[in-house]
């Protein structure tokens, strides 16, 4: 009985131990410091991560269907820099959808050597990665980008406006988790999407076309990330071209921290939001103890490493190997 308690214990701490560990690291942090849980601060930190949040939306459905994008934080830089560009060209009424065709465009070109060539997906988006660096320091000349008339643009609401005391970005993650949670969770193409990273050959035989749901993935995850870059380029109005640099390992660690498996099959829309968040609340409250910035980086190392240790000690239910 008390081995088999043992193994219960061991259980709980796989599947949840990540959760246990953040409401530990909140006490500490409200313990540390009386403004972490002010609402002001709550509110800031919410808002703060709503761009990390929204691109780890469209990287859960990649990492569902069993595949990677580690292409994310580049094509956000990328959209950024494109409608801030085209904003003074062409105006914010076409330069918006003009960087939405040009990033999904990406999008698809990743989904179709991914999903249709069958090519790896880490080797895939790893290349992307460094394609779509050089083609936002071609786009932009080696340039940082502004737009010349900041006060009199109504492009701003995106990134600065609030609405009934709601700063936007919030509004924009909160619609975007709420519309993608369900098309994950209650359609026939958040099914397949399932299927197709739990067993992909099974997903095969039964009827379900992988290559195309891979391909809709990519999709919806370059769409998630032009949608980021929109409120990146609101918020500040200027960007350099290596704003999104990185970004892809901070998005991937929300992900496997909101409980969806590297090996594809599992997670949800809602964990991933809650990742997003463990992230977020944990790198304000570093911030607030009086730890340097550049400390969070050692932090989110150690919390991915955490994170799909759990991960596969929920696989196994067991926190340690069997095998020594």
């Amino acid at each position: 009985m008390g081995a088999l308690s043992k193994f219960e214990i061991g259980g709980v701490l796989a599947r949840q131990g990540i959760l246990i560990a953040f409401v530990l690291f909140m006490i500490a942090f409200t313990i540390a410091n009386q403004r972490f849980l002010d609402p002001d601060n709550i509110l800031g930190v919410i808002r703060s991560s709503a761009i990390l949040g929204v691109m780890a939306l469209g990287v859960t459905f990649v990492v569902i269907s069993g595949n990677l994008d580690l292409s994310v934080g580049s094509m956000m830089s990328f959209s950024t820099i494109v409608v801030l560009d085209l904003h003074d060209k062409i105006g914010p009424a076409l330069a918006i959808p003009a960087m939405f065709i040009m990033t999904l465009a990406l999008g698809a070109l990743i989904g179709f050597l991914v999903g249709y060539l069958k090519l790896n997906s880490l080797i895939v988006t790893l290349g992307m990665l460094s394609a779509i660096h050089g083609l936002t320091l071609t786009y932009s000349g080696g340039k940082n980008m502004d737009i010349a008339d900041k006060a009199g643009t109504w492009f701003s609401v995106f990134g600065q406006g609030s609405i009934l005391g709601i700063p936007v970005p919030i509004l924009i993650f909160a619609l975007l988790a709420a519309v993608l949670g369900t098309m994950l969770a209650k359609t026939p193409f958040g099914r397949k999407v399932y299927a197709v990273g739990g067993n992909g050959v099974a997903a095969t035989f039964s009827g379900i076309r992988r290559a195309r749901v891979v391909f809709m993935c990519y999709l919806l995850s370059s769409f998630c990330v032009a949608t980021a870059g929109l409120i990146q380029a609101s918020r500040s109005l200027g960007s350099q071209n290596t704003v999104g640099q990185g970004l892809e390992l901070e998005v991937l660690a929300a992900v496997i921290l909101g409980g969806a498996s590297l090996m594809g099959g599992s997670g949800t829309i809602f964990k991933t939001v809650i990742g997003v968040l463990i992230l977020g609340f944990i790198q304000n409250g570093l911030l607030l103890v009086g730890l340097q910035f550049y400390a969070q980086y050692v932090v989110t190392w150690i919390i991915i490493i955490l994170a799909v240790w759990l991960d596969i000690a929920a696989k196994r239910g067991r926190l340690w190997s069997p095998i020594a």
